[in-house]
């Protein structure tokens, strides 16, 4: 996904922003206007409810970035826990296993940009 960023400050034409694989769709883009907004609510989805009641996460998104992280990284730990153990399970364990990974990793990409990291597009030759 790539998204177009005007610089109005330096009145710089726009830039591409590249977001990479693995990124929400619901969050937009780096540097694009609200995307912190979307990330935050984003975030919070992963996020057991209470903590939607605590500001100082809400605030503070990187914060709650790995808060998102460790909880997904416990519901990881969890599900593993009962594969191994052969407990019967209402869910289909092994859909239910990638769709955590998959929103591990978003979430990881998601605190990196947080943290100032800027994701550019490797060029191939």
């Amino acid at each position: 996904m790539t998204a177009a960023i005007f610089c109005p400050a330096t009145h710089e034409l726009p830039i591409q922003v590249f977001v990479p694989s693995g990124w929400p769709e619901m969050v937009g883009a780096p540097g694009t206007p609200g995307w912190e907004e979307d990330a935050t609510r984003w975030l919070l989805e992963s996020c057991p409810s209470e903590y939607r009641e605590y500001p100082t996460l809400t605030r503070h998104p990187t914060l709650l970035a790995r808060f998102a992280a460790d909880n997904v990284e416990s519901d990881l730990c969890e599900l593993r826990k009962g594969l191994e153990s052969d407990q019967p399970s209402l869910l289909d364990d092994e859909a239910e296993e990638l769709r955590l990974l998959t929103v591990r990793k978003a979430i990881a990409l998601v605190e990196e940009a947080l943290r100032g990291k800027v994701f550019i597009r490797a060029v191939r030759n």
